[in-house]
């Protein structure tokens, strides 16, 4: 199954709902952090939430997710934009954590319940618009759902599901998004509610072969939706050996002659990506050159 995500109105333009499949993006993810069964269900569900808060974006806006729980996961760092390209970071990769109450990774018990969740949209002002909101789940599907709900003043319900195999890997990950427009009936939102409790986990779902648009159809059993858009999600970086020459010249000039002198060179490394970057001494002596004339 493809990564994607596909947008969707229904109920006569009363109910807007974002259905995702994402198991090749997390599964990238998995792989270039490494990360164990609680920390991939963590970072995974952490990335499926933040595309779908990118898909409302429009144009060139993006936003940084970040979930610092108190937990031993430590912190989450996630990017995503309107087109669907996401990148994620996660502090600690190694937790493995006991199954939880319900049989399931814990994931509240990775991430914790003592913190903060911040969101960061550059939607191409002067300034960025930020919310934050405490992390009052761990679950991270209800930690989205209240930033959505007191943050944004939308009255959302957000699923969040990763399921990972026992060799680490990513069986299947996705997720919804439902939001209640304005004008709503309250008939409609009954509907809507008990649709959503009576669906099973998306991930579950997905691994049984179902698609967005068949679980929109358990979303929406009635059939009153419309399809608008559907896009490719991916787990993608957009680093560049660039960028980090740049970084490295606002370093300054003493500490470049100092990778110069001790290191004869240096290395960087991508938080997002792993991807290594090296730079020589001649290349290094022009950016203490650039950083001199600054």
């Amino acid at each position: 199954m493809t990564d994607k995500l596909i947008k969707a109105l229904c109920y006569d333009n009363e109910i807007r709902v974002y259905v995702v499949e994402a198991t090749s993006m997390v599964q990238t993810a998995q792989e270039k952090h490494e990360t164990w069964s609680a920390a991939t269900a963590a970072l995974g569900r952490a990335m499926v939430g933040t595309t779908l808060l990118g898909a409302t974006l429009k144009g060139n806006d993006k936003l940084t997710v970040r979930i610092a729980g108190g937990g031993p996961v430590g912190y989450l760092l996630i990017d995503s934009n309107a087109k669907g390209e996401t990148k994620g970071f996660i502090k600690n990769p190694f937790v493995s954590l006991p199954l939880n109450d319900q049989g399931k990774i814990d994931v509240k018990g990775a991430v914790g319940t003592d913190g903060m969740m911040t969101v960061s949209k550059d939607l191409g002002m002067k300034d960025p618009f930020v919310g934050q909101v405490p992390i009052v789940s761990g679950e991270l599907g209800e930690d989205f759902t209240y930033y959505m709900a007191h943050s944004e003043q939308i009255p959302t319900a957000i699923g969040l599901s990763v399921l990972v195999n026992p060799d680490e890997t990513v069986k299947t990950a996705g997720g919804f998004m439902i939001q209640v427009l304005p004008g709503a009936s309250d008939a409609t939102i009954q509907k809507v509610e008990q649709a959503i409790a009576e669906l099973p986990q998306v991930s579950k779902l997905m691994n049984q072969g179902e698609t967005p648009e068949e679980i929109l159809r358990r979303l929406v059993p009635d059939g009153s939706s419309h399809i608008l858009e559907e896009m490719p999600v991916s787990f993608t970086c957009d680093c560049s050996k660039d960028r980090f020459e740049t970084a490295i010249v606002t370093l300054g000039e003493k500490e470049i002659e100092e990778m110069i002198d001790e290191d004869k060179g240096a290395e960087a490394v991508c938080q997002f990506c792993r991807t290594k970057y090296y730079f020589n001494e001649e290349e290094l002596t022009k950016l203490k050159e650039e950083a001199k004339n600054r």
